[in-house]
């Protein structure tokens, strides 16, 4: 059965000068977030951006498809920390998100470095968000064994 999830934005106002708010309307999770061209181009100064909600996807669509690769290979996580970085850059045809960089970093008992790095690559490869983003967004994972 397929999932459906739904977020709402309200925009007030012209693109550079207006403002508006995103909300999560499935879960309720947040609400009214704000947002602005500045905050998407500029400093955040305590607003989000379509980017950084793109980049909080991503980082948690990889730590559940890295978690259950791990655990299938026999080596369940006792923890990942994952970052995912958006770059969102003005290019010649215009505004595009460009790169999503994403570095985890794990605690999982009887693993290698290697196996970890190639498992992160894997898993980078098979999450949902990184297939909706390939083929248009440079995709990288940076993978860390750690003690």
């Amino acid at each position: 059965m397929a999932a459906i999830r739904q977020a709402e934005a309200t925009w007030y106002g012209d693109l550079t000068t207006g403002a508006g708010v995103v909300s999560a309307a499935t879960s309720r999770a947040f609400a009214s977030l704000p947002v602005t061209w500045g905050s998407r181009t500029e400093a955040a100064d305590g607003r989000t951006s379509p980017e950084e909600l793109v980049a909080a996807a991503h980082a948690s669509c990889f730590s559940m498809a890295f978690a259950g690769r791990l655990a299938r290979e026999g080596f369940p996580p006792n923890r990942l920390d994952v970052s995912a970085t958006v770059t969102f850059d003005k290019l010649e045809v215009g505004w595009r998100v460009v790169s999503s960089a994403l570095v985890v970093r794990g605690t999982v008992p009887g693993m290698t470095a290697e196996q970890f790095r190639e498992l992160a690559e894997a898993a980078k490869d098979a999450c949902p968000i990184s297939q909706a983003l390939q083929g248009n967004v440079d995709l990288s994972v940076e993978a860390t064994l750690e003690g």
